[in-house]
């Protein structure tokens, strides 16, 4: 008898990168659900020790790391008597990423989540992308090394997970365009000047989606979008004039691929991770999601409408790093990673994100490291570590200001 649409035999191994984040979470709903079919290897977390300890209990782990060496303490006492190995720091999180699983979920927020997605595809893993990072500040390095294990790349985020699922891989030159969509986040209709007061708690409150902090932030600026821009440049190796951005505010269509016969091909779902995770955990098979199915009926309507690059420059900004090339991109996620964390400490206001990380980008391509090449993973830090250097410097320069 088939589980969860997984094929019959030994439980699926598989390592949770960002165990406590919100990918992470709705990952184990769906596995907790059939448990039988996995063997839990790896669970990691920044610094969330006593909720990493719980799910490593109840999913009867092997290993749970911290990547903040001041919560090991606190781990190993949450997991005291229950066999379950404890690790802590950086390199633990690589080495947990580098066990042997078949599946590993690649969840970890921002830069950081790099090197030990990078120990995943080193083994030939099946790599579910949640981190779109990876691809934006080490996207040449990062598919490249893809190909040379042969592993298996299977994006999570919804937006790819809808192109991959329309996408004819064998007849690729017969795709016009892929468009993908945003919800516009929580400001699409304001005024520049409501947003330039706008407040971290307003930000992250988006209408749609359950994300976390960062994310969140990135979605009401749009930096989202322009994050997946490139990694959509990188996953299905689509230039960047046939990667089109569409406001969608139900996100009921995920995104679309646009065929060169007029035909356009959607993939449609309520906005629950759950189902791309679903999506990722199964293939190439499919099994059952406890997500809201969609009643056409009651949604009457869908609207679409271009993004506005006046209130939203991230797009732009985003658009120009891939344009500029090389060292670029990574010192663009990098500069937004800081200003996001400024903004949410009330340090700048939400629209100095776009300028801080434009102004890092302008300093870093001017500089000593601006004709650099980031092939290399020692490059790729060098950069994300001057980048953020001169975000913070911008970045203290402006004050918080709210309503």
């Amino acid at each position: 008898m088939m589980s969860s649409g997984m094929t019959t035999g030994s439980p699926r191994r598989i390592s949770i990168l960002g165990s406590t984040g919100s990918i992470g979470k709705s990952t184990i709903d769906l596995i907790e659900r059939d448990p039988e079919a996995y063997k839990v290897v790896a669970l990691t977390a920044n610094g969330n020790a006593e909720a990493l300890a719980a799910q490593a209990k109840a999913l009867k782990a092997d290993l749970a790391v911290v990547a903040d060496p001041l919560a090991l303490g606190r781990l190993k006492e949450a997991l005291a008597g229950s066999g379950i190995e404890a690790a802590a720091g950086p390199e633990a999180v690589v080495e947990a990423a580098a066990r042997d699983a078949d599946w590993v979920m690649a969840a970890i927020v921002g830069a950081a989540g790099l090197e030990p997605t990078l120990a995943a595809v080193a083994r030939g893993a099946t790599v579910a992308l949640a981190n779109k990072e990876c691809l934006v500040c080490a996207g040449d390095l990062f598919m490249a090394e893809v190909k040379r294990h042969g592993a298996t790349l299977l994006p999570v985020d919804s937006e790819h997970n809808a192109i991959f699922q329309v996408f004819d891989f064998e007849r690729k030159n017969r795709i016009d365009k892929i468009i993908l969509t945003a919800s516009g986040g929580p400001f699409r209709d304001w005024t520049r000047e409501q947003m330039a007061v706008a407040t971290p708690e307003q930000a992250v409150a988006h209408p749609n989606w359950s994300m976390g902090a960062k994310i969140s932030v990135d979605s009401a600026s749009m930096f989202n979008k322009g994050l997946e821009f490139i990694e959509a440049h990188h996953i299905f190796g689509m230039s960047a004039d046939r990667i089109e951005i569409l406001v969608h505010p139900q996100s009921v269509i995920h995104s679309m691929v646009a065929y060169v016969d007029g035909s356009v091909l959607a993939q449609l779902g309520s906005p629950d991770m759950r189902t791309p995770i679903a999506f990722s955990l199964a293939w190439p098979d499919r099994m059952a999601a406890p997500v809201p199915r969609l009643d056409f009926a009651a949604l009457a309507r869908l609207d679409f409408r271009a993004p506005d690059p006046v209130r939203f420059p991230a797009i732009r900004v985003v658009r120009e790093a891939l344009e500029r090339g090389g060292v670029a991109p990574t010192a663009m996620n990098a500069a937004n990673e800081v200003a996001v964390d400024c903004f949410l400490n009330r340090t700048i206001g939400f629209l100095d994100i776009p300028m801080v990380v434009e102004e890092t980008i302008e300093e870093i391509m001017s500089g000593p490291l601006g004709s650099q090449s980031v092939d290399r993973l020692e490059a790729v830090r060098a950069v994300d570590a001057e980048a953020r250097g001169v975000a913070a410097r911008h970045a203290s320069r402006r004050t918080f200001a709210a309503a």
